[in-house]
């Protein structure tokens, strides 16, 4: 609530409360998470896309990390009071750091999200840098986040704490497929994260399903399998992706040979260090000023650029005239792609370099299930059991094995 006293407006109490479309109202469980969310590390998160440029397939698809976080944070409340009335110990310390983690295990993600993975930072990823956010938060907080952090990493000496904020049944998980569903329209994605979180249990220190969730997990392997293929590695997605990272490496290259780029200065300084960076402090601070405002405003800017291949690669984006993609079994084999090469060499009268970010191929790979860290089912009888075992879903099964496709890219016509 805030009240007006002399003009100057007053925040009366650390709480609020967030209208959420999938669940409702999210409120602040307590005064830290409040900060946190108000901290603007956390505010950042407003301006990354939860899906990268699956939008350019999905037009709802534009909901931010920020609206995934809180409600990831949601759904921890709920499992934790599910767990406290199973009589499972969770002292008062390890729920605000199970919170914490949940919020803030996301921080680290850069610019539309897992579509830059490794650009901006090479040999870092983006946990690496949300727990270098969440390291840097404490020391803000005065210690604490020590739980969080503890947990965040895996570290905690109660193994299904750790398992909360990752692992395959995780609240991280149970959100996104959940809010990716409903904003791009897939409703095969669609889970019932409140049945699953209902039947947690903990056995032994681990976190384990009670055997009545049996369907609603089937559902949810299944529902992950068809999010994958259908919408985070949609072939128009996936296309989209590799021209942005193509911008991205032609800019740092004309600025390798001092050609002169106009940007933001937090992407200007990234693209000039050439993505090799001791991440301290000081860095963090500037990579918190890097958003997807920063690489839009680029986009637009660079399609007026002299440089052929930039200018296209930025209008292919901002026009959504995408190269044509194949996704196949095999492989588009080498002769046809050297052949479709050498037709855009000549076209534009461009090198075998500059040709290539035009003409090019990938492999993409997903693997539903991993029986390393098994979705544990707790049976009637008390003994513990792999839910692939308790399935009788044939293509559960299939669920485990790693599919590997391959795409080619390339113009049908003159770009």
């Amino acid at each position: 609530m805030w009240e007006i006293k002399q003009k100057t407006l007053v925040k009366t109490n650390k709480l609020n409360v967030f209208n959420d479309p999938i669940y409702g109202f999210i409120g602040t469980p307590n005064e830290l998470i409040f900060s946190l969310i108000a901290h603007p590390y956390f505010q950042r998160l407003r301006r990354i896309s939860q899906m990268g440029l699956s939008y350019l397939v999905y037009p709802g698809a534009h909901h931010t990390r920020f609206s995934h976080a809180l409600g990831s944070m949601h759904l921890m409340t709920k499992a934790i009071q599910v767990l406290k009335i199973k009589n499972v110990p969770i002292t008062e310390e390890e729920e605000k750091g199970l919170l914490c983690a949940i919020l803030l295990h996301d921080i680290g993600h850069g610019p539309f999200s897992h579509a830059l993975e490794g650009f901006v930072a090479k040999e870092i990823s983006h946990e690496q840098i949300s727990l270098k956010f969440m390291q840097e938060l404490n020391k803000e907080f005065n210690g604490q986040l020590d739980t969080a952090i503890a947990i965040f990493k895996g570290d905690y000496p109660k193994t299904f704490l750790n398992q909360l904020v990752s692992s395959q049944l995780d609240m991280d998980r149970l959100d996104y497929l959940k809010r990716d569903s409903f904003y791009s329209g897939v409703t095969e994605g669609n889970i019932n994260s409140e049945r699953l979180i209902s039947m947690l249990n903990v056995v032994e220190g681990n976190l384990v399903l009670e055997e009545k969730a049996i369907y609603a997990v089937e559902k949810f392997l299944m529902a992950r399998r068809f999010m994958y293929w259908q919408v985070y590695l949609h072939k128009t997605g996936l296309v989209a992706e590799q021209l942005l990272v193509r911008v991205m490496q032609r800019a740092r290259l004309l600025l390798s040979k001092n050609t002169e780029l106009t940007c933001s200065k937090p992407l200007l300084f990234f693209l000039k260090n050439n993505g090799t960076l001791k991440f301290n402090a000081e860095i963090l601070k500037t990579f918190a000023d890097l958003d997807d405002m920063d690489i839009l405003g680029a986009l637009k800017t660079w399609q007026f650029h002299e440089d052929f291949v930039l200018s296209k690669l930025c209008k292919m984006l901002l026009e959504r005239r995408l190269l044509h993609v194949k996704v196949k079994k095999r492989a588009l084999s080498t002769e046809k792609m050297e052949e479709k090469l050498n037709w855009i060499m000549e076209k534009h009268d461009l090198s075998i370099e500059e040709a290539s970010n035009f003409v090019f191929q990938g492999e993409i790979s997903n693997k539903a299930y991993s029986k390393d860290e098994a979705i544990k089912i707790l049976k009637s009888n008390g003994k513990i059991s792999d839910v692939l075992k308790e399935s009788d879903q044939l293509s559960l099964k299939a669920l485990a094995k790693t599919v590997t496709k391959y795409y080619s890219c390339y113009p049908k016509k003159a770009v």
